[in-house]
């Protein structure tokens, strides 16, 4: 067994190296090199040795097989509690057998701890909830991710995701120059509502500095707009870096460590370098815990924060809301039955569900709690990198099923959903299961809808 031309140990760090993977259209040579990939016991050990401390060695001797996780787990659900799913199961056959066989298993066995890593577990923490021991199942996935990702086992889609980091600086192909011109465009596109709106690049010691998605620039481009105006409305005076912009890491769901390292060292550097007071990131779920909660321990900060304080987008808005910097016309606001989606990567890893609620107070007037709520969330059945999987879209289809069932109980016929993954992932369950009655969307053109403007009466 030897090392591929495409499926090997090490990331891509050239655009060349991610033109070739690109160029295998849904990664058919990659995972068929994968299948004979040289898998080196020494490396792993060395690896374990290392890295594989004492709280993942106690969690896994201590679990007690009570199968209390098995019910928190919208995987184990979604397939007819199939004991196979059980989050505890899931580990031990995989991680667990790691250790102990000391690194010594085939390509096969890495293979399916590739399929159970990722398809599997989306890492959403949820049956750290219920466990008596406090085990963290989602912890320990994330550590085999980046086992599997040192080895060469990782998904076609983040081992170019994860290049993407570490040659463009973000998930998708979008140079610095593209970035600038997009701002420039949206401004430019915004004069005849907004005559004078501004992205204001690289203006040192604002209020705000506002850091965002790559699909928001790559396809999105007036979710850009929506919040320049939201900030221009508020009264604010922010900012975006023209170097440091971009807020999301595939290399965290990668489990490329090194990468999710360099990639928030970035962000923050923009942090320092234009010293804003505060830092406020999109509507995204896993762009607050890399930044926020992953990245200080990543960047080396022995404090655990960030350089200047952090917020979810969430959280601007409800203050903006709760100070009256935006104001909501009662006339505009949502009539039809709502629910919201919180993502679990900051209800749970950062317990910012009080300000989403606290948001569609001011906009709902018919807002429906789904039955499990908060920091006891369901994932949207995408998280964690799997909504982009190729290779594993039949096990995400069916893991949208809990959370389609909770919406339909509510009654809902619109779903709030501050999150780029939950949005995408409820954008697949309504056509993958043919729902026609029921509508998503992000906070910002709600918003739009509904603020009092600049002369209305």
């Amino acid at each position: 067994m030897t090392q591929q031309s495409l499926c090997n140990d090490q990331p891509v760090e050239t655009k060349e190296g991610i033109m070739a993977l690109l160029s295998d259209k849904g990664g058919a040579q990659y995972y068929a090199e994968m299948e004979t990939l040289a898998v080196n016991p020494q490396k792993i050990q060395g690896i374990l040795e290392k890295t594989c401390k004492s709280r993942t060695h106690t969690w896994l001797n201590i679990c007690a097989h009570c199968g209390m996780c098995a019910e928190s787990c919208f995987i184990y659900k979604a397939n007819g509690n199939d004991p196979k799913q059980v989050p505890a199961y899931k580990i031990q056959s995989t991680l667990g057998e790691l250790i102990k066989r000391k690194g010594n298993v085939d390509a096969k066995f890495m293979m399916h701890a590739m399929e159970v890593a990722w398809a599997g577990c989306t890492c959403c923490n949820r049956c750290a909830l219920f466990c008596p021991h406090g085990i963290d199942t989602g912890v320990m996935f994330s550590y085999l991710r980046g086992i599997l990702f040192a080895t060469g086992f990782v998904p076609w889609e983040l081992k170019i995701g994860s290049g993407m980091h570490r040659v463009y600086s973000a998930q998708m192909d979008v140079t610095t120059e593209d970035w600038v011109d997009t701002c420039e465009w949206m401004a430019e596109e915004q004069q005849d509502e907004w005559p004078g709106l501004e992205i204001p690049l690289d203006k040192e010691d604002a209020d705000i500095m506002y850091v965002l998605n790559a699909r928001e620039v790559k396809h999105y481009p007036e979710d850009i707009a929506k919040a320049a105006i939201l900030f221009h409305l508020a009264g604010e005076n922010w900012t975006v870096p023209s170097e440091g912009w971009e807020n999301t890491s595939l290399a965290m769901f990668a489990g490329d460590w090194e990468g999710a390292k360099r990639h928030v060292e970035r962000l923050y550097g923009a942090m320092k370098r234009l010293r804003p007071k505060r830092v406020v990131g999109t509507e995204c779920g896993h762009a607050h815990r890399a930044t926020a909660i992953e990245g200080p321990y990543w960047a080396g900060l022995e404090d655990g924060q960030t350089p200047v304080p952090y917020l979810h987008y969430v959280q601007w808005v409800a203050e903006a809301l709760r100070t009256g910097k935006l104001k909501i016309d009662p006339k505009k606001k949502i009539k039809e039955p709502c629910t919201l989606q919180d993502s679990c990567n900051y209800v749970r890893n950062c317990g910012l569900g009080k300000y989403t609620r606290e948001i569609m107070s001011y906009i709902a007037e018919d807002f429906r709690e789904m039955d499990e709520n908060q920091d006891f969330n369901y994932c949207c059945g995408g998280g964690g990198g799997l909504n982009g999987i190729g290779r594993f879209r039949k096990q995400r289809n069916i893991g949208l099923l809990p959370k389609l069932n909770q919406i339909r109980a509510t009654g809902a016929r619109l779903v709030v959903t501050p999150c780029h993954n939950c949005w995408d992932a409820i954008r697949d369950m309504m056509e993958e299961y043919e729902v026609h009655d029921i509508k998503w969307t992000f906070l910002k053109p709600l918003l739009l809808d509904m603020i009092i403007r600049p002369g209305d009466k």
